[in-house]
């Protein structure tokens, strides 16, 4: 017996590459391996491991684990097909032979090609322990670079260029298509551009010939030039902006001018459109709920809902018809044998609204909720002046135990005043008298206290003389309406304090010294 190599002569030792060419020195194919592990989700049912494409050659794959393999194959013109690999077996799948050996800790899948329609390699989840696959193929390079024929002269007489450039070209269906096809193969060097000079006889019009210098030296090729990006069409969640994209050509005195764009052809032309904005948008957080506030049944629950941006950062933007709802009712399942009691009895105002600013201002809980700091110190030292205080939107975050500051439209119901009227006494014993705007806003403010305190006489001083003529002045007294007891006099600062009553006293005349 006598040899035959792939070239079909008898003695020829000539074999083919591991791409199926004939006596080829494997560039036609790259070598293609890799490892895909599972990654088990309650909303999966099975994942890809690899796409294999038409004309693959020496495939294996080595699962190990209690997943399954199964194959899809899509033809040329399109036609699907599915096998589950359910038992040890060859067989052919879209006529590729198919080798599959079944084990109970792992799967062994071999074709020898070239494959005759895409394949695509899945897994199908059947434990909860995790599984591997290993796999290796030869994959052809069915895009390549062609280098096209010289470009037009760029000049009909006196001397010009031309330039030649190089397209993607498809083998499997003989077409060009766009360049990012071969650029995914490393393998694939674009050829650089060819640049001759051409028409150098002078044109008619001129007086002499024309000298042609070589033009790299003298003349700058042709350009790409871009405008800037646009906005993105998004804040977030992925956007689009575009640019405008030309040839230009620059003369030996600098001067820019647009020209034809196969005469940039050399280079690739840059991008005219790019995402932008891709993370994602803010979204609402909600934090776990709090415990029932009754021990027995029904109550009320709480959580912290926070608006989230893409890098885990507390954050505004979200929308409030999404946001979720921060309290709902509960119910403890333990019967409640105590009688019920009666509702409290609300204060009178205004120490019902004090009460309420106490209580802002000590609780800090897991909703988001204003709390006002303590009131500044009366701006004056006698009369009318104001205060002023802090607000702040605060959260407890359960997780950490600590506070944290929001912005102020995460909080819900109105804000609490952060300005309010203080009243300081009267300015050197004297009867004070105030402003328009100094009774509106002290008397605004103050209304309150109204109900329960007003200024009263009682009674008249001791007469400023003995004899001869003196004077007594009426005792003007703040009371508890309520309670008939004297009270502080700035608790009357609401009211019109009545005006000074004189009276004379000890008329008669002295007696002579």
């Amino acid at each position: 017996c006598q040899i035959v190599g792939c070239d079909r002569q008898l003695g020829s030792t000539v074999k083919e590459d591991n791409c199926g060419v004939c006596n080829g020195d494997g560039s036609t194919c790259r070598l293609v391996r890799g490892q895909y592990k599972s990654q088990l989700s309650a909303n999966k049912l099975d994942d890809t491991v690899v796409a294999i494409p038409y004309g693959s050659r020496q495939v294996r794959l080595v699962l190990k684990g209690p997943d399954h393999l199964y194959l899809e194959t899509k033809t040329l013109q399109g036609v699907k097909s599915e096998n589950s690999l359910s038992s040890t077996g060859s067989f052919l799948m879209d006529n590729s032979s198919i080798d599959f050996q079944k084990f109970p800790d792992k799967e062994i899948l071999r074709i020898s090609g070239p494959l005759t329609a895409d394949f695509t390699i899945k897994i199908r989840y059947a434990g909860a322990a995790d599984s591997s696959v290993q796999f290796i193929f030869y994959q052809p390079i069915i895009h390549r670079w062609r280098e096209t024929d010289f470009f037009p002269c760029s000049a009909s007489c006196g001397g010009g260029y031309q330039l030649t450039s190089a397209e993607c070209f498809d083998l499997r269906s003989n077409r060009v298509v766009a360049d990012q096809y071969c650029h995914y193969y490393p393998e694939n060097i674009k050829p650089k551009p060819k640049l001759q000079e051409c028409n150098l006889d002078p044109c008619p019009a001129s007086d002499g010939y024309k000298q042609i210098m070589p033009y790299d030296l003298y003349h700058p090729l042709p350009r790409w030039e871009s405008t800037p990006w646009t906005a993105c069409s998004s804040s977030c969640g992925g956007g689009i902006q575009s640019r405008s994209i030309s040839c230009v050509e620059e003369d030996i005195q600098g001067h820019i001018s647009p020209v034809e764009e196969w005469k940039c052809m050399y280079t690739p032309k840059m991008p005219v459109v790019q995402p932008c904005n891709i993370f994602d948008c803010p979204k609402w957080l909600a934090q776990e709920w709090s415990p029932c506030t009754v021990t027995c049944g029904q109550g009320l629950r709480y959580r912290v809902v926070l608006c989230i941006d893409h890098r885990g950062m507390h954050t505004g933007g979200c929308s409030t018809k999404t946001k979720p709802h921060i309290k709902e009712e509960c119910i403890v399942p333990t019967p409640c044998y105590k009688p019920k009691e009666k509702l409290p009895v609300e204060a009178k105002l205004p120490w019902y609204k004090q009460a309420q600013e106490l209580e802002e201002g000590a609780v800090v809980s897991e909703e988001p909720s204003f709390i006002p700091e303590a009131w500044s110190t009366c701006s004056v030292t006698c009369g009318v002046g104001s205060q002023v205080r802090l607000v702040k939107c605060q959260v407890l975050l359960s997780f950490s135990q600590s506070v944290a500051d929001l912005p102020i439209d995460e909080c819900e119901g109105p804000k609490p005043v952060s300005q309010r009227a203080c009243y300081s006494g009267p300015c050197g014993g004297e009867a004070t008298e105030y402003t328009p705007e100094e009774t509106e806003l002290l008397y605004g403010s103050l209304q309150e206290f109204d109900e329960l305190y007003d200024w009263e006489y009682e009674g008249f001083t001791e007469c400023s003389e003995s004899c001869g003529g003196g004077v007594q002045e009426a005792v003007v007294t703040c009371l508890n309406k309520q309670t008939r007891e004297t009270a502080d006099e700035t608790l009357c600062v609401t009211s019109r304090r009545p005006p000074q009553l004189l009276k004379t006293c000890s008329l008669d005349p002295c007696p002579p010294r």
